[in-house]
């Protein structure tokens, strides 16, 4: 495909993963056009064609866009590790990494111990509200503190801490909704309500 400019190639890979032709889907990993690397890894994995192997090269890649893609990818499965990329230099990469942790619902203490740092020190919020987000599908007790310390972050970390502390229980759980019922952000009260119901209907 050497001869064709990027936006075809781009094509050529995108419609293999149409067609069943995997070793064309399989060129475009190693493709110098990052949109074409990220073709490739959804055209394999739409054919059951991408292995373990290729999908963590993919995670190491040196365009951001095509290490986000790979993370999609390996949200659904439990190999390769994706918990390093939670210190990837892009915020966008860590977002990613934060969501798919999620999706695996994996309860291991580097992973927790790794949200726990994102959803408290990183700079990006989005960054930090998808490890907190991710710290609430997994539900362990370990991540509840700070879920907890994310109901003082900006308004919509808040909202999404509120809405993760429904997999926790405790007194400081009961006293956070309550706060939450407050919060100067109408979206955050709402997302109280939507969970627990108007004030007057709790016991």
């Amino acid at each position: 495909m050497t001869s064709l400019s990027p936006k075809q190639r781009r094509k050529a890979v995108g419609v293999a993963g149409h067609t069943g032709d995997s070793d064309t889907a399989r060129a475009g990993l190693t493709d110098t056009d990052a949109a074409t690397r990220v073709a490739a890894l959804r055209s394999l994995q739409r054919l059951a064609e991408l292995t373990a192997h290729e999908l963590e090269s993919a995670l190491g890649d040196p365009s951001a866009s095509v290490r986000v893609a790979a993370l999609e990818v390996a949200a659904s499965s439990a190999v390769p590790p994706i918990t390093p990329l939670l210190s990837d230099p892009d915020p966008m990469v860590v977002e990613s990494a934060a969501w798919a942790l999620g999706e695996r619902a994996d309860p291991s203490v580097a992973t927790i111990d790794a949200l726990i740092a994102v959803a408290g020190d990183h700079d990006d919020p989005l960054a930090r509200e998808a490890a907190v987000a991710a710290l609430g599908a997994i539900g362990d007790e370990r991540g509840l503190p700070a879920v907890l310390a994310a109901t003082t972050d900006k308004p919509a970390i808040r909202r999404r801490a509120v809405i993760s502390l429904v997999a926790f229980e405790g007194p400081d759980v009961d006293a956070a909704w309550v706060r939450a019922r407050t919060d100067r952000d109408r979206q955050v009260r709402d997302a109280v309500e939507e969970l627990l119901g108007p004030e007057d209907d709790e016991d």
